[in-house]
């Protein structure tokens, strides 16, 4: 067993699990942790637990320290350079004319590497791209071409219940979410109603979906004939989260009833 935090790297990269060592951590602290190659930062965005080895991710790394005065100075002088070398990236993108949108740029901690995050229709070749970008820099280059959903994510933004986006705060993973979900869930198939920023189904509708099925269970559906002691009638309504539906009687008369009736 593992004493673990999730930390999400850098300001939008992975959330992934990460060996405390033993160091106490409480969420939103920022703190220096082990990469494939030296050192970067990242956001600590859950309570420490311990998780079982098969759960584990491998390889497992350690969270070295949480982030010095020092260090978020440091990470905050990267972000002052990110601007310059977003531009640089856009400049060169256009001068190659390669069809493709970069979308945002991030410095590893110790500036060893830049990330450039882009969305393209398909694959694009931009192998000539890193060599001027390494020229440039003199540093390791890494382009991401992420999607739709990830693009969202990296720029954050507010969803229709007035909340941060759920990717942007804590998903680690896109769950796969289909119309079925929302229909499940009585909502009204509108895409401007149920789609978020990215234009995607909300992943919203996937990790309620879950809910709502087992609030379900038991309920009629709506158009199920019922017999109930006012009468019979036939269900026009089903509200799963208070476990009640809306009949219509015989007579012409609507009643709610709950599921213990």
């Amino acid at each position: 067993m593992f004493e673990v935090v999730q930390v999400r790297l850098r300001e939008a990269g992975k959330i992934t699990y990460f060996s405390t060592g033993g160091l106490k951590f409480k969420p939103g602290d920022y703190a220096i942790v082990e990469a494939d190659r030296g050192l970067d930062y990242g956001q600590i965005i859950s309570e420490s637990e311990v998780i079982l080895d098969d759960d584990i991710e491998q390889p497992l790394r350690s969270v070295t320290r949480i982030a010095t005065a020092e260090d978020m100075r440091r990470i905050q002088k990267n972000k002052e350079k990110v601007a310059h070398a977003f531009d640089t990236c856009q400049k060169k993108i256009q001068q190659r004319n390669i069809p493709m949108k970069l979308v945002e740029a991030e410095y590893s901690f110790d500036r060893s590497k830049v990330i450039f995050y882009f969305t393209a229709e398909g694959r694009v070749d931009f192998r000539e791209l890193v060599k001027d970008l390494a020229r440039i820099f003199k540093v390791r280059i890494e382009l991401r071409q992420i999607g739709v959903r990830d693009e969202t994510k990296l720029l954050g933004g507010f969803g229709p219940c007035g909340q941060p986006l759920c990717c942007a705060r804590f998903l680690k993973d896109f769950e796969p979410v289909t119309i079925r979900m929302a229909k499940e869930q009585d909502l009204p198939l509108n895409p401007t109603k149920i789609s978020g920023l990215c234009g995607r189904l909300m992943c919203c509708l996937g990790y309620e979906y879950k809910l709502y099925k087992e609030l379900s269970k038991g309920l009629p559906r709506e158009g199920d004939a019922i017999r109930l002691k006012e009468g019979s009638g036939k269900v026009i309504a089903v509200n799963a989260l208070k476990r009640s539906v809306t009949v219509e009687l015989d007579n012409g008369r609507k009643i709610k009833v709950s599921y213990k009736e």
